[in-house]
């Protein structure tokens, strides 16, 4: 149900969404290491090619990125071998948990993956939100993680009901 406002749920979780066609983008350079601008100069890319990121994570020396749109794939690549190693990875979907107060909420994370701990995560993205946990997965993978997360926070509360 849908409504202007509610209460957290017993579980945190509210929703799970998820989108497929993701590919993935992983810039690794040692330049990165104590410098300031590279990530400036990485989104600067983006702009110029007007392209949106999804998800991103960022390490020492890397960064990971995910697109829906690829069209500019290309020129986005090329631009981006000036700041480092490019990787592009296709075939993965994004998926969110969605509820309230899930960054405060112990063990939450532990939970969604002990869930799905047969499935490799290609990339996380927690914290940056309080209402949002969000992991990238092969899409071949979705619709599995879809069915296990829904069978854990939802199936005994709604078959309480």
């Amino acid at each position: 149900m849908v409504l202007a406002e509610s209460g957290e749920a017993p579980n945190k979780i509210k929703s799970i969404a998820h989108k497929k066609n993701i590919t993935i983008l992983r810039i690794t350079s040692a330049r990165m290491l104590g410098s300031y601008g590279f990530m400036s100069a990485l989104f600067q890319v983006f702009e110029r090619y007007r392209t949106v990121i999804d998800v991103i994570s960022t390490s020492e020396v890397s960064v990971a990125l995910t697109l829906d749109n690829t069209g500019s794939l290309e020129q986005i690549v090329r631009e981006l071998t000036r700041l480092g190693e490019v990787e592009v990875e296709p075939g993965y979907a994004v998926i969110c948990v969605v509820g309230e107060g899930l960054r405060a909420s112990k063990g939450l994370a532990s939970k969604v993956f002990s869930t799905i701990d047969d499935v490799n995560i290609a990339l996380v993205s927690h914290g940056a939100s309080s209402v949002n946990l969000t992991f990238v997965v092969k899409e071949e993978s979705v619709a599995d993680v879809i069915i296990k997360l829904h069978e854990s926070f939802f199936a005994k509360t709604s078959n309480a009901a």
